[in-house]
């Protein structure tokens, strides 16, 4: 194999000195010199390459002083990359500058304290990095100080909120060039911080943060911000206009994070593979970054992996492993009637168009379904598959992805119903099943249904799963799915621990049509007869049984017994 998998790699160097398979992204850099902006914020769902470009970044543009107090060539980095085929006008940047590298993704603690700490510790492990500046014979004692007081994590909370803008003015008169600053993972400790309870006070030391960063530092080159939500202005870029912002609505830079059609069909050549293109298509393309159709590239570099190296036969939802979720579980809690039938539809495969609002903030996600709704499109649970413009605001049709989004969905909604079930008294449905009472049974699980939220894609094995979920407290009671029994296999069975009480024979079917309802309950009743369902239960011993037909079309059902 002549290259490895980069599982988790993030750093640029780690990738080109150990021989891992690299999707050349580096074009990245002549549109951002070409575009000019000074301040670029790119927006993408999590996993999907963000810290690696940035690593990329940094780089190619930084002058970087190594500790014996020489410059590190990394020219070497980018031997046969695409940027080295571009014009001398983006090449002549490489090692120009000096760079501030910072990433606020560790900042995931349960208390502002502890959340403010960790940020100190990542924007003193930057000063670290440039400690040479203090061997600087024309610094101040005073800049050495407060230099010193971040080196030393004894700045106060002013100096530490300027420490990005101060380091940029000591790094300009160093190396007498404007500085680069790169800042990866920005709206980490907002998240965090909403979900912990202390949101206003992260949002007001960000705030502090950027704007003496980028709004007001003159010695500001450029600066590239990503993240995976757009936060309005008005919460952390108050003020700033030089901001532009790429989201995945935006046609500019589509292709440099995640992978595109010809990056996949390269990468399956190289690994023997491609025999698995529609596999993967299925499971792991449909994102839409502006018009370019992307893949996942977490979840394609772990399939891969898995398939090359025989750990599996058949794709997995890799990238539901990286995080809660949760977004997804909070918008099927809140849920209202509309939702329901809104996800539904989405899980059939169908479209909802909701208006788009960019600028929002976290405070403002869950107060909502519509914000819902778009935090879910722009970190990834959702693409747009058409957008039009009325009254001023911008419509977006939406729809999932693919398979592998379509199982988060999915799944969430089983762990909703399991917890669901949990909280409900189901004695009554219990009663009338024993008791023979198909009516009563009818009528609550039609209630049940009603208030469900059901995926039709998977027909009976929907509705299979939705009634074991409520059997499932059924005491005194074995259950038994799918299993063998006389010729075929039945649905579900129910044995009693006492074999004086009844034993329940469940068989399940599925109709398009009301009309058809009460024909398919019987003939799921004739099946039981013809198939010799109550076999295993009569070698057993029970002599006491019940046979339920039971036909379900769309959120309704009907039941008729055989006694």
């Amino acid at each position: 194999m002549p290259y490895k998998i980069p599982i988790g790699v993030e750093f640029y160097k780690q990738m080109i000195e150990n021989g891992y398979y690299y999707v050349d992204k580096t074009l990245l850099i002549k549109d951002i010199l070409k575009q000019g902006s000074i301040v670029t914020l790119f927006t993408r769902p999590r996993r999907f390459g963000k810290t690696l470009a940035q690593s990329m970044l940094k780089t190619f543009f930084e002058k970087e002083i190594l500790s014996d107090g020489t410059t590190a060539d990394n020219s070497i980095y980018f031997q046969n990359k695409n940027i080295m085929k571009t014009e001398e006008e983006y090449t002549r940047h490489m090692g120009q500058y000096p760079v501030i590298f910072l990433s606020l993704k560790s900042a995931k603690q349960p208390t502002y304290e502890m959340a403010y700490e960790s940020l100190a510790d990542e924007i003193r492990k930057e000063y670290d990095r440039h400690s040479y500046l203090l061997k600087d014979t024309s610094i101040t004692e005073k800049t050495k100080k407060r230099y010193n007081s971040v080196l030393n994590m004894e700045a106060d909370k002013i100096t530490l909120a300027k420490s990005i803008a101060f380091l940029s003015e000591c790094l300009e008169k160093y190396h007498n060039q404007k500085v680069i600053i790169l800042l990866d993972e920005y709206d980490v400790p907002l998240e965090n911080a909403y979900f912990n309870g202390f949101y206003d006070e992260m949002v007001f030391f960000i705030r502090s943060l950027f704007e003496s960063a980028l709004k007001t530092n003159e010695s500001l080159k450029l600066a590239v911000v990503t993240g995976c939500l757009r936060i309005s202005r008005e919460s952390i870029f108050t003020g700033l206009n030089n901001l532009d912002i790429i989201s995945v609505l935006n046609e500019d830079y589509s292709e440099y994070f995640g992978f595109t059609q010809n990056e996949i069909d390269n990468l399956l050549k190289v690994y023997g593979i491609t025999d698995k293109k529609d596999e993967i298509k299925t499971w792991y393309n449909g994102y839409l970054f502006g018009k370019t159709e992307i893949y996942n590239p977490w979840s394609i570099i772990n399939y891969v992996k898995d398939i090359t190296h025989e750990n599996t036969e058949f794709p997995k939802p890799y990238w539901s492993n990286t995080s809660s979720n949760s977004i997804v579980r909070e918008l099927i809690d809140t849920a209202d009637n509309i939702t329901k039938q809104e996800l539904e539809k989405l899980i059939s495969g169908g479209t909802i168009e909701k208006p788009v609002h960019e600028d929002i903030t976290y405070t403002d996600i869950y107060k909502s379904q519509d914000n819902l709704w778009n935090f879910l499109f722009f970190t990834g649970y959702l693409k747009a598959v058409n957008k039009r413009f009325e009254n001023r605001m911008i419509y977006l049709a939406m729809k999932i992805p693919n398979e592998e989004i379509l199982y988060i969905y999915e799944n969430s909604i089983r762990e909703w119903m399991r917890q669901r079930i949990k909280t409900v008294d189901f004695s009554e449905l219990y009663s009338a099943i024993l008791d023979g009472k198909a009516e009563v049974f009818e009528n609550i699980l039609k209630k049940h249904l009603r208030e469900s939220i059901s995926f039709m894609d998977s027909a009976e094995n929907f509705y299979h799963g939705f009634l074991l979920g409520l059997l499932g407290g059924m005491q005194n009671y074995n259950k038994f799915s799918n299993r063998e029994s006389g010729e075929g296999r039945y649905d579900i069975i129910l044995k009693p621990d006492d074999e004086k009480q009844p034993a329940i024979i469940l068989e399940l079917k599925r109709v398009l049509r009301f009309t058809e309802m009460e024909n398919m309950c019987y003939k799921a009743l004739q099946q039981i007869e013809n198939k010799h369902y109550d076999e295993c239960l009569l070698d057993e011993g029970y002599t006491f049984i019940k046979k339920y037909g039971i036909c379900f079309c769309r959120k309704s059902c009907m039941i008729r017994i055989q006694e």
